[in-house]
């Protein structure tokens, strides 16, 4: 693993929409500002950025809250993690769920989860790291035209 790089993790809100567009590097397709606007108004979204100390974006963990009915507390769905490869293996992915993990606590959530491909090795090896414990998980998906 390389050298960790000192990174500040900035959790967005409403009103920080030129920051994520600055972030859009990271994304997997262009950021779309309604969309965005959206995301940091609803309370219950997180989106967290790490940056460099040049303030370059080097990564973000987005997630969502989910309430049930007989759950007297909410989970958090970790949506995606990703970080730029030039500051991939510096410890900034397990930077990033840290932080997210201390925003559960905060929120009062009972667990954190998330899926990913078992073909996936670099996620797979950053969620261990970070302490994540892997679950027997069928995942079934419906494209909805």
């Amino acid at each position: 693993m390389g050298e960790d790089a000192p990174v500040r993790i900035i959790r967005m809100k409403a009103g920080d929409e030129a920051m994520v567009q600055k972030a859009e590097p990271l994304f997997d397709d262009p950021v779309n500002l309604a969309a965005t606007r959206a995301f940091l108004a609803d309370d219950r979204h997180h989106l967290l950025v790490a940056y460099t100390e040049e303030d370059e974006p080097a990564g973000f963990v987005s997630a969502v809250e989910l309430f049930h009915p007989d759950e007297p507390r909410p989970e958090m769905f970790l949506n995606e993690l990703g970080v730029e490869p030039a500051f991939q293996r510096r410890g900034i992915a397990t930077a990033l769920i840290n932080e997210l993990i201390q925003l559960c606590k905060s929120r009062g959530c009972s667990e954190m989860w998330l899926g990913t491909e078992e073909t996936n090795t670099p996620a797979m090896r950053t969620y261990e790291r970070a302490g994540g414990k892997r679950e027997d998980f069928v995942l079934f998906t419906y494209e909805i035209k």
